[in-house]
């Protein structure tokens, strides 16, 4: 006979497992442990063979039997039901080991030591954010480039043109990775190079125009903020180096006496290679920073870092606290910012004070080479740059007292 709801419901664990026999070689098999599950005996090609239908109740006896004759109607079509249920979980396995997430994050855990933390973990959060959501779970064999290009334009409908961009770079090295790996057979992110609209280069707004800079000059030093925020929005205009590198300096990198700030090579903004093995950067001070940094050293010498945090002498100065300054002194964005500071000296140091370019892009830590293609070296110029920081500080001074006219050549021209 038909085995009942009402049996399957009230049958019991016992010390042994047992089987409530239903029909057409279904049964309810009840374990010891009260695990309860539907299962098939039939025969396939002369062998004796079990199908699990599921369990109980999460599968009712109902559903147990609909699945039951779905096997059964497979079998008289000479389907082994038992050996498709193992080849479909085999591709669903397949797919997710081979999904587009899953190679991406093989990709990333194999080449993220070759990036700096940071940029690594950028590279992360875009895939994580933009792209797993809505791809992620997509065989990468068969991902298409209208697939991709829907992620994309996603990114872009929110303004964001320039991380669209860079979210395509990264789908096309994780679809390379996949060709090399023998997972994909072309990349699909090539197609889409033209589909966006190129961005708009942005610059830091840098004021070039010496009254423009004197005045901000003026009222940096006019600013009454913290003393260690002050002293910062002071020193910035002198050492044409990033406000991460000024804000996050120790003191141990520096020597007054020998008027010479040594910036650690991991600290500069590299490539992680040359954050390992590239040479420290050599920032010669002017009689005016050191000065500042002099103030400062009575001030936070003590400690670790030349401009603590307020809310703890452990961790530098806040990333927003120079902008914020900027914000409160009424200087808007767009006319400047506390990174600006390298684009003027860029300009004026080369367009005014006649310095010659590649001792100002050395000085601002960019690579120069000599005409064979050689990077010059650390120590190289260092004397033309020690004249060029007195220089600048001085050109600054007389900015300051409004008594410097001269105009770039660009601007005259």
């Amino acid at each position: 006979m038909a085995l009942t709801d009402i049996q399957a419901r009230s049958a019991l664990p016992r010390e042994k497992q047992y089987r409530l026999a239903d029909s057409a070689g279904m049964y309810l098999e009840i374990r010891p442990n009260g695990g309860r599950y539907w299962r098939l005996k039939y025969r396939f090609a002369g062998r004796e063979k079990t199908l699990t239908l599921g369990p109980y109740p999460a599968i009712s006896l109902k559903d147990a039997r609909l699945r039951r004759d779905e096997a059964r109607t497979k079998l008289s079509k000479g389907i082994d039901p038992s050996a498709e249920k193992q080849a479909t979980k085999r591709t669903l396995r397949l797919n997710a080991e081979n999904s587009f997430e899953a190679v991406a994050r093989e990709w990333w855990a194999s080449f993220s030591d070759t990036l700096s933390v940071s940029h690594a973990q950028r590279n992360l959060r875009r895939l994580e954010v933009h792209v797993f959501p809505y791809v992620g779970g997509h065989p990468i064999r068969s991902l298409e480039a209208p697939a991709v290009l829907d992620v994309l334009r996603k990114i872009q409908a929110k303004g964001s043109l320039e991380t669209a961009r860079r979210v395509r770079v990264l789908i096309g090295q994780v679809m390379r990775y996949a060709i090399s790996t023998g997972r994909a057979s072309r990349d699909i992110a090539a197609d889409l190079r033209d589909a966006l609209p190129a961005p708009k280069e942005r610059h830091y707004a840098a004021p070039t125009d010496p009254q423009e800079v004197g005045a901000l000059l003026r009222a940096c030093d006019g600013y009454t903020g913290t003393p260690t925020v002050t002293a910062a929005l002071r020193l910035a205009p002198l050492l044409f180096q990033r406000p991460g590198e000024l804000r996050q300096s120790e003191w141990t990198e520096f020597d007054l006496d020998g008027a010479m700030w040594t910036i650690p090579a991991q600290r500069m903004k590299r490539r992680l290679a040359g954050k390992e093995h590239g040479s420290d950067h050599l920032v010669p001070l002017s009689r005016q920073a050191v000065d500042i940094l002099r103030e400062m050293h009575r001030l936070t010498g003590r400690w670790r870092f030349v401009f603590p945090s307020q809310r703890g002498k452990e961790r530098p100065m806040s990333d927003m606290a120079l902008s914020a300054a900027f914000k409160r002194m009424g200087i808007d964005a767009r006319t400047a910012l506390p990174h600006g500071w390298r684009a003027t000296a860029r300009t004026l140091a080369v367009e005014v004070l006649g310095v010659p370019t590649e001792v100002v892009e050395m000085q601002l830590s960019h690579t120069v080479r000599d005409s064979l293609g050689t990077a010059y070296n650390r120590t190289t110029w260092l004397d033309a740059r020690r004249d060029l920081m007195q220089r600048w500080a001085d050109y600054l001074d007389r900015l300051k007292l409004n008594t410097e006219v001269k105009q770039p050549r660009a601007a005259t021209a």
